[in-house]
């Protein structure tokens, strides 16, 4: 019994890439909000080794959406991942010198992040893009 031939990428049917990248899209999200909503729990503090491999989820994947309307998803959640980590580094210091102001800085951050997770979560199961 032979086994069917491997089809490219290119001409696996619409239908099921889209299933596909929104699997992942799924994956990715979960993955940010743990690491979003432990950010704001102090008793519950995931690794942020789940945020490093959603990152990676979506630049590994990235270019499979283009051209679809996922690719803005992908777009969007590793500019909120690069944000988060950017405002994160420039408030660092404020941990250092003063406690209070950078545990508010820091709860405001994950708060945001918070934010883009949930809008871009339901915007993935409405199935429209997210703005560029």
């Amino acid at each position: 019994m032979a086994l069917p031939p491997v089809l490219p990428p290119d001409n696996v049917p619409d239908w099921e890439r889209d299933q596909h990248l929104r699997t992942i899209g799924h994956i990715s999200y979960a993955l940010h909000a743990i690491v979003a909503v432990g950010a704001v729990l102090p008793a519950f503090q995931p690794s942020v080794l789940l945020l490093v491999a959603a990152f990676i989820l979506d630049l590994v994947k990235k270019d499979d959406a283009q051209g679809s309307w996922q690719q803005s998803h992908f777009s969007w959640r590793i500019r909120s991942v690069l944000w988060a980590a950017g405002l994160y580094l420039v408030t660092a210091p404020l941990w250092l010198l003063f406690f209070i102001p950078g545990w508010i800085a820091w709860g405001v951050i994950s708060i945001w992040f918070i934010y883009r997770v949930v809008r871009g979560w339901l915007a993935l199961n409405e199935r429209r893009p997210m703005p560029e």
